[in-house]
């Protein structure tokens, strides 16, 4: 069973965040420890801990995060020079937040994504 997290707060509104994006869908807000001058989270609001647990039904949600993530990156002004897009799935992933998330990061060249 899916434990509740920090993120399905913020989808109630019951915890402080900027929220950038709400619909009947997602939710997108800035994160609150940013590693770029963009950094926002585009979360589903149906708990889906990891990639590993998406079904077929939670498509339309995982559709959605794209189609915000490109328009916020347009609203942000980083569509045209670029950006990353991020999603980390469990401890070697790097996944510390067990509700997906997808990592909209840009404003600065972003250099290699990973150490050889």
């Amino acid at each position: 069973m899916a434990v509740e997290t920090v993120f399905s707060k913020i989808i109630r509104r019951e915890a402080n965040a900027d929220i950038l994006y709400q619909d009947e869908l997602v939710t997108a807000f800035r994160d609150i420890h940013p590693r770029a001058p963009v950094h926002i989270l585009l979360v589903p609001n149906q708990l889906i801990p990891t990639v590993n647990d998406v079904e077929p039904q939670h498509e339309a949600a995982l559709g959605r995060l794209f189609s915000v993530a490109r328009k916020l990156a347009a609203e942000h002004g980083i569509a045209d020079k670029g950006y990353r897009l991020i999603m980390n799935c469990n401890a070697h992933g790097g996944q510390e937040v067990y509700h997906i998330h997808l990592h909209l990061v840009g404003g600065r060249a972003l250099g290699p994504m990973l150490s050889r």
